[in-house]
């Protein structure tokens, strides 16, 4: 007989929690016999002692056969089916830009995205500023969309990994989020769900990171390609800089206009261009597309090049809703604030450091991010032309341009950007864009 409290009581103890327990849990919290308490009890015992690498590995798979698993064996799919999935960060749009090269270079792409979450910007959020974009979908146009286009960029339906959102609901009211164990099993539910062959992980390092240390981020690297690769993925997972925004700007629309512009080669911010191109790379040769990373970049620049990832993007806009002609006319489409103007320094030197989690909170008091699950977003706000790390700047030069549509809240967000931007006399070293490359 199974009792909850006992597999509660047991990883109190700090005992092994044995593959039948956990997958008596799991099934428990799907059908509503285990309560939200006994949920709380458990997660807040697992962050407290822990799990090895065999119980994290039974969490995952049970929470992620807690619904549908796609099997793509049968849709007549003639390459391997992937993905990739970051920790989160600011003016990171790389999702945008990687599933359409990834398609371009025979990979399918089904990439369940998720929104935003506190400083962090959400893939979700962004492509909600394309007007008809659909990005809660059925299992139905999800495939359809991956057979037809190569890439669907989406919500998680209903079906996929449910008890993963009950656990996390749980987990937000309880101060548990932080459990390396509970993330690990919460980001590889949905993803082993989506039936994958290869996955790259991106986990972010420095100010705009989740994780607070590298060692933290370190960690949840390890954990996560160890237990992938015990689920039977292959994966790996790159280290990479959030000491400073990625892209050139931060915000929902502003996002994806730079997006379709890196992708149309009008304007490719090298960091984004580095990391993008490294986290692709890596899976086409993690999925036997390439046979080292030199040739996954020549196929990957090459898709660049020729427009093949542009003309794939926008198809996959399309069959998901939005306007046929987005990637030729995207200004056409996508809504822009009322007031842009520019922050300007205070102070002449170098920019020497950036609280770069503050830029994110500044976009989100300018209306691009929730304070509350249930806000509104404003997809027009944000920031453009943001200054990077190094740059020498005078007096009354621009440090970013504020997209606000009040005036307060322009004022409200160019305090924090010149909070969040520490000007020095000297020039610092730069951090490194791509820092190590965990593998099993």
């Amino acid at each position: 007989m199974f009792l909850p409290q006992e597999v509660i009581r047991r990883k109190r103890e700090g005992l092994v929690l044995s593959n039948e327990d956990i997958h008596a849990f799991i099934k428990g919290v799907t059908n509503n016999t285990v309560s939200e308490g006994q949920i709380g009890a458990f997660a807040m015992a697992t962050y407290f002692n822990g799990m090895t690498l065999d119980e994290r590995v039974a969490l995952t798979t049970a929470m992620c056969e807690s619904g549908t698993v796609l099997n793509w064996h049968n849709q007549g799919l003639q390459g391997p089916v992937v993905d990739k999935h970051s920790t989160g960060g600011v003016g990171d749009m790389v999702s945008l830009m990687l599933g359409p090269m990834l398609a371009a270079c025979g990979c399918f792409v089904p990439m369940i995205s998720g929104r935003g979450l506190g400083h962090t910007g959400g893939t979700l959020d962004k492509l909600d500023a394309i007007p008809g974009y659909q990005t809660s979908v059925s299992e139905e146009l999800l495939r359809k969309a991956v057979r037809e286009c190569g890439v669907a960029i989406v919500g998680q339906t209903s079906s996929l990994a449910p008890a993963d959102k009950h656990i996390y609901a749980v987990r937000d009211v309880t101060a548990t989020v932080e459990s390396i164990d509970l993330i690990t099993a919460s980001i590889l539910a949905k993803k082993l769900a989506e039936g994958l062959d290869a996955l790259v992980m991106d986990v972010k390092v420095g100010s705009g990171a989740f994780m607070p240390t590298y060692e933290k981020s370190r960690e949840l690297a390890e954990s996560i390609v160890g237990v992938a690769i015990g689920a039977g993925v292959k994966t790996s997972a790159l280290l990479t800089d959030m000491n400073q925004c990625l892209a050139n700007s931060a915000g929902n629309a502003l996002e994806v206009r730079e997006a379709v512009r890196f992708l149309r080669g009008e304007e490719i911010n090298p960091r984004l261009y580095e990391v993008t191109m490294a986290l692709a790379a890596d899976v086409l040769v993690s999925a036997n597309v390439t046979a080292d990373l030199d040739e996954a970049r020549q196929k990957l620049d090459a898709c660049l090049k020729d427009g093949r990832a542009a003309d794939i993007f926008g198809y996959m806009v399309n069959v998901l809703g939005g306007p046929e002609d987005f990637v030729e006319n995207y200004d056409n489409y996508l809504p822009k604030a009322q007031i842009i103007k520019p922050v300007l320094a205070e102070h002449a030197g170098f920019i020497g450091a950036i609280d770069t989690r503050s830029l994110g909170l500044s976009v989100v008091a300018l209306g691009g991010g929730r304070r509350t699950p249930s806000d509104a977003l404003d997809y027009s706000v944000g920031l453009s032309e943001v200054t990077g790390l190094g740059t020498s700047v005078a007096v009354g030069d621009p440090l970013a341009m504020i997209h606000a549509n009040s005036e307060e809240s322009w004022q409200q967000a160019a305090s924090m950007v010149h909070q969040a931007m520490s000007v020095t006399e000297q020039r610092h070293e730069m951090p490194t864009i791509v820092y190590e490359r965990i593998t099993g």
